[in-house]
């Protein structure tokens, strides 16, 4: 962590002789946020596809001062977005130095830190938390307790001679810990309904409530969480007290377009080999055509993470065939997208009765997905020569241990294949592994369209008359 600069204060006196006063966290945010809006900065880096829905109305119920629910789907985004909530809190906000909770040096709200603050007065020592410290992520689990998210009496203090209704032999939890910053839970659905009600108090109240007796702590937390509707409804619920504590609840969603999800596999994956952007179109198709799909179990969804390890699935393909051939750089071609079904085919929930037919099904929607981005890539364009060479005996071959220059090789120099090429997103002078992941494209999009013919074994297909 960067330290904090020295030249801020270091006392109470100090503090408050800089103009440093207290100020809520939703005040923070709120100040922050317009401040943010009114420069033209972007508040969401990193977020995609949410620009003119979910944002808006993220940035309402932030101004608002409400605590917020965001439902949708696996894979959506939910906990990146609430992620990008420190970048709205001062970089350093100045706590009291020892404390074991953040309090403001002007504002403690602990009996120990009163004590010391009434001691010590202006010389009560003060330390500097970075703005991402002052985020705390909880994944909700079954068997969270009361003392993990409020706290519970420390047996080792009261050995120390406290008695047990001293406030002091508090351990606090995660929420009191987290005070003057945000709370955020994840899968809310599934904590268990007595820990849910935990939570009521800290909500409106601001107090929490600890082995029967009430300790009166005025926590300044935002509370932010996620939850699947699936689980919202089914597995778990979210109890009725505590869905009315949330100012707002908002609706996120898979990104509309396909480049949105295009923009979200290159913000997210880690390609080991270059793909270019007609294949990452040919994936965003395959997973909007798989969650368009009546096999697939919509309930379920079908996660932005899927075509992000689809992407990563792909690269890794390319990157082995490279290996083999000693081709350079490596690229991906139309032929790595076979392995796409059989590694990513677990990460899909289909519906009763499509047993046994998985593979299938995946393979039918990749082959429809690049179809259509090969009608979007090459409408217009005549690709009758391309048909003749290999109906005139040019067959090509390709495969995992085929390189892109033999690719190339197989046919005879057409003027049509430049144009494919820059349809594709390559030119002429281009490496011939980008040139020949143009020409497999509109190769295969020949044999889709029942042009040309496709002849496969273990290691090699052939594209014929």
């Amino acid at each position: 962590m960067t330290p904090a600069p020295e030249n801020l204060p270091r006392t109470a006196g100090e503090l408050r002789a800089a103009g440093y006063l207290p100020r809520g966290i939703k005040t923070e945010i709120h100040d922050n946020l317009l401040a943010a809006l009114r420069e033209g900065r972007n508040p969401w880096p990193g977020i995609v596809g949410f620009d003119r829905t979910v944002l808006p109305q993220f940035e309402r119920a932030l101004l608002a001062g409400h605590d917020v629910v965001l439902l949708g789907e696996r894979g959506q985004g939910k906990t990146r977005l609430l992620r990008t909530l420190a970048g709205l809190l001062d970089e350093w906000t100045p706590v009291i130095e020892g404390s074991e909770l953040a309090e403001h040096p002007l504002e403690p709200i602990t009996p120990a830190s009163r004590r010391r603050a009434a001691e010590l007065g202006d010389d009560l020592p003060v330390t500097w938390l970075h703005r991402d410290q002052r985020y705390t992520e909880k994944l909700a689990t079954p068997d969270t307790s009361v003392g993990d998210l409020i706290g519970d009496v420390d047996p080792v203090k009261v050995a120390e001679g406290r008695s047990l209704g001293d406030p002091e032999t508090i351990h606090f939890g995660l929420v009191p810990r987290a005070h003057r910053g945000i709370v955020a839970i994840n899968e809310l659905p599934d904590l268990a309904e007595r820990i849910q009600v935990a939570l009521l108090n800290v909500m409106e109240e601001r107090d929490i409530q600890i082995r029967g007796y009430t300790l009166r702590l005025p926590l300044d937390v935002l509370l932010v969480a996620t939850a699947n509707p699936e689980d919202y409804t089914n597995r778990g619920r979210i109890i009725t007290p505590l869905k009315d504590r949330f100012g707002a609840e908002i609706r996120t969603h898979y990104p509309l377009t396909v480049a949105a999800e295009v923009d979200v596999v290159r913000q997210e994956a880690n390609l080991v080999a270059e793909v270019g952007e007609p294949l990452l179109e040919v994936l965003a198709r395959f997973v909007r055509n798989l969650r368009e799909s009546t096999v697939v179990d919509q309930r379920s969804g079908v996660s932005a993470r899927f075509a992000v390890a689809a992407a990563e699935t792909v690269a890794a393909a390319a990157l082995r065939r490279a290996a083999l051939t000693g081709e350079h750089p490596a690229v991906a071609r139309p032929v790595d997208l076979e392995a796409v079904p059989a590694v990513l085919r677990g990460k899909i929930e289909f519906e009763p009765g499509e047993e046994g037919r998985e593979t299938e099904h995946l393979v039918h929607l990749l082959r429809r997905a690049v179809a259509e981005t090969a009608r979007e890539r090459f409408g217009g364009l005549n690709l009758r020569p391309l048909v003749e060479a290999v109906s005139n005996g040019h067959l090509v071959a390709t495969g995992e241990r085929v390189p892109g220059a033999d690719l190339l090789a197989a046919l005879p120099e057409l003027p049509v294949l430049h144009e494919v090429a820059e349809r594709a997103g390559a030119s002429a002078t281009d490496e011939p592994g980008r040139i020949a992941a143009a020409v497999e494209l509109a190769l295969e999009s020949l044999y889709l369209a029942r042009q040309l013919a496709k002849d496969s074994d273990d290691a090699t297909t052939v594209y014929g008359p």
